[in-house]
């Protein structure tokens, strides 16, 4: 079992920038990751994905402000957010998927990831 665990999260004010980590237990050259976002009552929605062999797309809510790097060594991967905005509040998920990515939409992806870590919670204060 692959085992998915995101940290950083946390409180900042409009404007600000915050950057979460998700460590994978695995080789990240053996999975899809991705980050996921989800607020109450709403779906949970994709922000980018990051191919096994290195591939980075960015969705619809991550294509402006927020940045994906990555430390292969550790098999981490950190999803830096810019500008943050009230907006922004919501959990965040970090996942990995063996292989290649499932079929993403610019907000959902069919099927859903194997693996997600438990989640980080992020509140942006106006």
């Amino acid at each position: 079992v692959v085992q998915v665990m995101e940290c950083g999260g946390g409180s900042v004010q409009a404007g600000g920038s915050l950057t979460l980590s998700c460590a994978v237990s695995g080789p990240t050259s053996r999975y899809c990751i991705a980050w996921f976002r989800q607020v109450p009552g709403k779906e949970r929605e994709a922000i980018v994905t990051v191919q096994n062999e290195g591939t980075v797309k960015y969705k619809e809510l991550g294509r402006e402000r927020f940045t994906i790097s990555r430390d292969s060594d550790k098999n981490t991967l950190f999803l830096t957010m810019n500008k943050m905005e009230p907006e922004d509040t919501a959990m965040y998920y970090c996942a990995a998927h063996p292989g290649s990515c499932p079929y993403c939409d610019d907000r959902f992806c069919i099927p859903d990831f194997t693996y997600f870590g438990q989640g980080t919670q992020v509140n942006v204060s106006s």
